[in-house]
């Protein structure tokens, strides 16, 4: 499986000449769900959810499908009948070759004041990768490669360091990152590699690597 990081929480897998493309929002690239067979949608924020990026990978080719929650789906499904499939925790299915379980129900409390929406994590191929959405949900499986949401308005270092410790992936990788200056990262490689209790790892967007 080749993984490539888009920018922000949006991630590109491939496997036997088919992709995978998890979260393209309005963060990532204008393209980055472009040449997708079949995409991801953990919640409806547009850092994750961009209605344009999903038309576009949609109309290019007209065989893609989406796999999101209620929320997201209520928003695109009219324009694409048959290929959008509403999925929530416990689900299970196969896109573009790829077997995914659906993990999760709510996003993290951002702020006490503002309501919790929906957010679903997907597990796929049985645990090789791991790409909770805006939460610290653990699947409670075997994770090869957690997707690890490092820096976001509702979350702090120590909860990021716990969480690793709790899913103990083999991998961590850095996602929810277009936040996170340059200047900020060593600080966050340091102690997140230090006390996660995982090997943890960052790929510039439009950089790969093999799993």
């Amino acid at each position: 499986m080749k993984l490539t990081k888009k920018s922000h929480s949006c991630v590109r897998l491939e496997k036997d000449g088919r992709t995978l493309v998890i979260d393209p929002g309005g963060f990532s690239e204008e393209d980055a769900a472009v040449g997708a067979d079949a995409i991801l949608v953990t919640h409806e924020h547009p850092d994750h959810f961009d209605e344009g990026r999903l038309r576009a990978a949609m109309e290019a080719d007209p065989a893609a499908e989406i796999w999101t929650l209620r929320s997201v789906a209520e928003k695109i499904s009219a324009a694409f009948p048959g290929r959008v499939h509403t999925v929530g925790h416990g689900d299970t299915f196969t896109a573009a070759g790829f077997d995914v379980q659906v993990h999760g129900e709510l996003h993290a409390v951002i702020h006490p004041d503002i309501a919790r929406i929906t957010n679903v994590g997907y597990l796929v191929d049985g645990g090789r990768v791991f790409h909770p959405g805006d939460a610290l949900t653990v699947p409670g499986r075997t994770v090869e490669t957690l997707m690890l949401p490092v820096m976001a308005p509702w979350s702090k270092i120590s909860e990021v360091i716990d969480y690793v410790r709790e899913v103990k992936p083999q991998r961590a990788y850095d996602i929810h990152d277009a936040l996170l200056t340059d200047l900020a990262r060593p600080i966050y490689d340091r102690q997140i590699g230090a006390l996660g209790g995982s090997e943890h790892l960052r790929l510039a967007p439009g950089q790969s690597t093999a799993l």
